[in-house]
Order: structure tokens, then sequence, then C-alpha cells
């Protein structure tokens, strides 16, 4: 028998993804956003609303990077999403973490999260199902630590993801199965 819940965000697992830009005085600033995903295979949606700090950012300096969090900085993670950067100007100082400037857009890169997506702005989208910054995925950055062969090793990266039910993050760091592969057993 299946029970019927009272949520209605209920896909897990949800990116924690954190968002970084600068300020305009050049300040560092980073959200927790885990409604995000890949729009098409170089461009990124995030659902934020508006009244952001990192929002007004990105439209000023028309540029983002994304990081993918990982368990070793849970902490700092869910700090970005628990402080406003619109009440707390140092909320990035805070955090103990440190940047670099991307290589290719005007935003930080997150030294401590192990893989960053640069990002031009394209356009805020706002309508009756959704809000949202569009961005294109200029430049992708991973630190060697997770990286094998060169290629990323997700196992080694330990990303996290929100669960929507419970409000926990758990690690996402194990392989079960080969995509467009283990299906095909399947095939007749």
């Amino acid at each position: 028998m299946r029970e019927k819940l009272k949520i209605t965000e209920g896909i897990f697992p949800m990116p924690v993804l954190m968002i970084a830009t600068y300020n305009e005085d050049g300040s560092v600033n980073v959200m927790n956003a885990a409604w995000g995903t890949m729009q098409e295979r170089d461009t990124v949606a995030l659902n934020l609303t508006e009244s952001h700090k990192t929002v007004q950012n990105v439209k000023a300096k028309g540029a983002f990077t994304v990081s993918i969090a990982d368990a070793k900085h849970v902490v700092e993670a869910d700090y970005f999403g628990v402080e406003s950067g619109n009440k707390v100007t140092d909320k990035f100082a805070r955090s103990g973490l440190t940047v670099s400037k991307a290589e290719t857009v005007d935003a930080p890169v997150i030294n401590e999260f192990p893989i960053c997506l640069e990002c031009e702005f394209i356009e805020y989208q706002d309508n009756a199902y959704g809000v949202g910054v569009i961005g294109k995925v200029v430049n992708v950055t991973a630190d060697e630590s997770v990286m094998k062969d060169g290629k990323i090793d997700m196992s080694l990266v330990n990303a996290i993801a929100f669960d929507p039910y419970t409000h926990g993050y758990y690690r996402v760091s194990e392989r079960v199965g080969e995509a467009f592969r283990d299906g095909l057993k399947l095939k007749k």
C-alpha cells in the first residue's frame, strides 16, 4: 500500500550546488541551491528568485560559477544556504574557504569544492511555472584529487545530495552500474 505525503518537491537526489558571484565591491558571495540542473549539454538552469543577492550579482556581472558540494564541506555548504548575502556582507569570509578567479568568466571558483562550472549569464526567466537563472557553461575545471586516468572519478568527489523529504544531506559516491550498457541486457 502507498501512503500519500504532504510534499510536492519530492525528486531525490537533488544536487547541492554552490552558486558563486562577485559582489559590487569585489567580495565573494555564495549561495546553496538544490534547485538546479542541466537544461541542455552546455546550459545550466537554476530555479532562484530575484530577491537573492546572488541573482542580483549574476545580472550585474553577467557571470557565475556552479560548484558541486562535497561531504567534506557539508557545514560550509549548508551555511551558504541558511545565511543571506543580503543581510551578511562578509558571508563567504565567515566560511573559512578560499577562492580563485575563474579562467573564463568574471566569477570566483571556490577552491575547496572539487568540480566547478564557469557560466556566462544568458537570461533570467520569471513566469507562472518558475523563476530562474539560465547560464551557458563555458569552462569546467576539476581538482586533480578527483581525477583518474584523465577523467573525473565521481567516487572521489563525494558529492552530496539534498533530501527534500527529511531535509538531510546524503553522500553520492558509489557507482552501481554502467549507463547506456546495463539496460542492453533486457533488449531483445
